[in-house]
């Protein structure tokens, strides 16, 4: 990790408020240190770092995604009931998922219209609206 890649991790903790622990920075540096938007799993992420010579259990990755997520520095698509990928891109945007790659990317904000919602049952409201779209080779 470059010392650049470092000081963007050491600020985007900052920015949330949270103190920059060896593992939360090493973390922190995987997903942001090169200033573009990731989508990760909990595994990728592990192994990332394992593949970077950190010593990060995988439950660390875990407790630290969810601290992340938390603090509002990540955003946490679920794809199924099973899959969790985590999105540095935080704000609200539809994503492809490419089920032949059990891959996540961003899709056109631009493209998507929504036209209605149902109305929330009484006493709840609608926080927020969470579109995937599931995308497969052509046979």
């Amino acid at each position: 990790m470059s010392q650049t890649q470092l000081e963007t991790g050491t600020k985007w903790l900052a920015t949330a408020g949270l103190r920059p622990t060896r593992q939360r920075l090493t973390l922190a540096t995987l997903l942001v240190g090169d200033g573009n938007h990731r989508h990760v799993t909990a595994e990728s992420l592990f192994e990332a770092a394992k593949d970077g010579g950190d010593s990060v259990s995988l439950a660390t990755v875990y407790n630290t995604l969810r601290a992340f997520c938390d603090a509002g520095l990540l955003q946490e698509v679920t794809v199924d009931g099973s899959r969790s990928y985590f999105d540095t891109n935080t704000r609200d945007h539809p994503h492809f998922f490419w089920e032949d790659e059990a891959r996540l990317t961003d899709a056109p904000s631009d493209q998507l219209v929504i036209a209605r919602l149902p109305d929330a049952p009484e006493g709840a409201e609608i926080a927020s609206v969470d579109v995937v779209i599931r995308l497969r080779k052509k046979a």
